[in-house]
């Protein structure tokens, strides 16, 4: 990851709402990976299975930021002009 995760999380009840403030911490520490992080740390990994996954994991982002970058490119609402050669 390219920053460092806190540890502790402070979730707000407000008006005694137990379930919506447990449903909104489940929510953030499920995009951070945490519960990721807590499943894998369950079992013991081994280290060629560990780097299988780690080198997934990077091929993976390369993979998505390279998409991403791709279709930012074609899509015809993020150019200056969009209908080129049509004046």
């Amino acid at each position: 990851m390219r920053h460092k995760m806190f540890i502790g999380r402070t979730i707000l009840v407000q008006n005694g709402k137990v379930e919506e403030a447990f449903r909104q911490l489940n929510r953030v520490l499920g995009i951070e990976g945490i519960f990721d992080i807590y499943r894998r740390n369950r079992y013991f990994e081994r280290p060629t299975l560990k780097r299988r996954r780690v080198n997934y994991e990077i091929c993976r982002a390369i993979y998505d930021e390279d998409m991403a970058r791709r279709l930012k490119l074609t899509l015809r609402t993020n150019r200056a002009d969009p209908w080129l050669g049509s004046h």
